[in-house]
């Protein structure tokens, strides 16, 4: 993990939830612990969300790099994850959005953020949207 995710990790802990400073200030982040799809290990990844109803919603987006990011094949092996939203800590289940859900969700992720627009702008893959779900 990135130095600068351990920061924002630590950061996040210490203040419930909020960064404190930093280009995800002011941002809705959660901590999405995965399970490592080959390791089995724990996999602590702070990621922007929006909300659909009661479940969290998560763009697999790397930046609109041309390959999914290593949490989203993490959660796909195994969905069950552990989420840290405002400084409390949950269990969720992941699922992949699909058809016309994936095409809402991802409109208001973007509305909220509009560098996600930019970001399928940058790849030819459909960037996958996951839905958490408290279990």
């Amino acid at each position: 993990m990135s130095s600068f995710n351990q920061d924002l990790i630590a950061d996040l802990r210490a203040n419930q939830g909020k960064a404190s400073s930093g280009p995800f200030q002011g941002r809705a982040l959660a901590i999405v612990t995965t399970t490592g799809a080959k390791s089995r290990e724990p996999r602590e990844n702070p990621l922007v969300f929006s909300r659909s109803g009661d479940d969290l919603v998560v763009i697999a987006s790397k930046g609109g790099a041309p390959n999914h990011p290593a949490w989203f094949h993490n959660l796909v092996a195994t969905p069950r994850v552990k989420v840290e939203v405002d400084g409390e800590a949950f269990e969720a289940e992941a699922r992949v959005a699909q058809g016309e859900e994936h095409d809402r969700l991802y409109a208001a992720h973007a509305a909220l953020m509009p560098a996600f627009n930019e970001y399928q702008q940058r790849t030819t893959r459909k960037i996958p949207v996951v839905v958490l779900k408290r279990v």
